[in-house]
């Protein structure tokens, strides 16, 4: 049972991530005029049935050991000013590890994510730097199995920008954000990512992006606990591909889907997801 237990707690923190990782808005990187409302709601899927242990090496779940994961997300943004936006996003999951003679299932609300958006500066209106800070809030008391429970914050620092490429117009997001949750040895993160992207028309009604990134997660407390709020020490990268296709101006859809090629402490896992955005008025 110790084993099963510690692999549930690093696949619900790792699924988790990776869902809000793949599901992050690149218009979060640019500018949003004022009186913009922007929503992004998405479905993420994600499985795994094999895993990284602390060293790095990669080996099945044992017991016919499989991890399944299903997060609804909502994000949020709205433009105050030519220089202030504000976000936020909220995801439920529903989750599922079975082993050979073992089953555990968890569902509920996880973390709120609130924050504010700063345009910092551009060069010649094609390249954007942004700040971004955040603040996490845990909506479980009565199921420490959907996360640490502790308050954190996060400092995001973005660059982006546009360009063409054999005559197609791209644009390229490049973030890296440092976020510490409060707490008895609360874990101390850094998440990163970058993504490139091509429109394949000239009326900008379809697209392709690749995007690689990941997290890297510590902790005073490293030993391998089955306490499901005491395992804080992983890391892991993915890519992640993307098509989305603009039915309207206020109206797109993307579908991905991406998976781990590293990873320590993590289950190695791959997923698909579903996003919209959404403007409802301009």
């Amino acid at each position: 049972m110790r084993l099963k237990k510690a692999h549930i707690k690093i696949l619900l923190a790792i699924v988790l991530l990776t869902a809000l990782f793949q599901q992050k808005s690149h218009a979060q990187s640019f500018p949003v005029r004022p009186g913009r409302l922007l929503l992004n709601p998405s479905v993420t899927y994600f499985f795994a049935t094999k895993g990284w242990d602390s060293l790095s090496v990669l080996k099945p779940f044992a017991n016919n050991g499989k991890f399944t994961s299903t997060t609804y997300n909502m994000a949020a943004q709205y433009g105050i000013s030519r220089r202030w936006s504000v976000f936020a996003q909220l995801p439920y999951v529903t989750n599922s590890f079975t082993q050979t003679g073992y089953a555990n299932h968890n569902s509920g609300l996880t973390d709120l994510e609130t924050g504010i958006n700063y345009y910092l500066a551009n060069i010649d209106y094609i390249y954007y730097f942004m700040l971004h800070g955040t603040v996490i809030t845990p909506l479980y008391k009565d199921n420490p199995g959907l996360g640490y429970g502790l308050t954190g914050a996060e400092l995001k620092l973005s660059f982006a920008g546009s360009g063409h490429l054999f005559g197609n117009h791209t644009f390229f997001t490049l973030e890296d954000g440092i976020r510490q949750y409060f707490g008895s040895q609360g874990p101390w993160q850094n998440r990163y990512s970058g993504t490139f992207g091509m429109s394949l028309d000239q009326k900008f009604m379809n697209q392709v992006s690749v995007s690689l990134g990941g997290f890297y997660s510590k902790s005073d407390f490293k030993a391998f606990n089955v306490n499901p709020a005491t395992e804080k020490n992983f890391a892991f990268n993915q890519v992640t591909l993307s098509y989305g296709h603009s039915f309207t101006h206020e109206f797109s859809v993307f579908v991905s889907g991406g998976t781990f090629i590293s990873g320590r402490n993590t289950g190695d896992g791959s997923s698909a997801s579903l996003s919209l955005v959404l403007r409802p008025f301009k």
